[in-house]
């Protein structure tokens, strides 16, 4: 069974004076327990839109998004602000490409951030971090502030604080972007290594074609609409 099921999303956006600029016009698309997807498209074909939606942190105009996690059932647009944030804080896990790590926090506690909002010890947030460091092999830069990290160990650091909560479903919206070709190979290695080892559903949004050629199925954004997917 799918943990996540999208159904006919549309979503545009308003600007005063302006014509709607409709993004997303009935997109679909379901997502099976530990599957890669790569969202591939264009720029403007709505995969960041779709993504966020996805995650949560934008609502469409009309569809709807299911979740079936852990034997239970979710639709989103039936859930309270406070359901929301429980469904992102325990089951969802998001990466964006310019990594948003709090600067004033080193970097064991940006990734330990999530399981202390979610209501785990000080001390055991701290070993499930630490943990995931060396796992990612940055454990040697876990008292380290963001600034004084490159941007490909802030993105490290980005994957560990997502999947911190051991989440059903992470989210990467163009992870590789923003990073010179080793940085993006690295990190594409890393995303891959942890989706298997931790048997996490992921929906990357990329441009790249390495990444895209090693997951289960690529979906292709065109014109708002997900195509290789249910409304193809």
């Amino acid at each position: 069974m799918p943990i996540l099921v999208a159904t006919g999303l549309h979503k545009s956006y308003r600007r005063l004076g302006q014509a709607d600029t409709e993004v997303l016009r009935g997109a679909s698309l379901s997502v099976l327990p530990g599957e890669a997807i790569a969202l591939v498209g264009p720029s403007g074909a709505g995969k960041s839109t779709l993504l966020h939606i996805l995650a949560s942190l934008d609502e469409a105009d009309r569809g709807s998004i299911e979740y079936h996690v852990e034997g239970s059932y979710s639709l989103v647009s039936a859930l309270s602000q406070r359901d929301l944030a429980m469904l992102r804080n325990s089951h969802i896990g998001m990466v964006f490409q310019f990594h948003h790590l709090l600067p004033e926090f080193t970097a064991v506690e940006n990734v330990a951030m999530p399981a202390l909002i979610a209501g785990i010890s000080n001390a055991e947030a701290s070993d499930k971090a630490h943990a995931l460091l060396e796992q990612i092999a940055m454990e040697h830069r876990a008292d380290h502030l963001p600034s004084e990290l490159s941007g490909g160990e802030q993105q490290r650091i980005a994957i560990a604080r997502a999947l911190v909560n051991k989440p059903a479903i992470l989210f990467a919206d163009e992870p590789t972007g923003n990073l010179d070709t080793e940085n993006a190979d690295a990190v594409i290695e890393l995303i891959l290594g942890l989706q298997s080892s931790h048997n996490v559903a992921c929906v990357i949004a990329t441009h790249s074609a390495e990444l895209a050629q090693r997951v289960h199925r690529v979906i292709q954004m065109v014109d708002g609409r997900c195509i290789g997917q249910d409304d193809a």
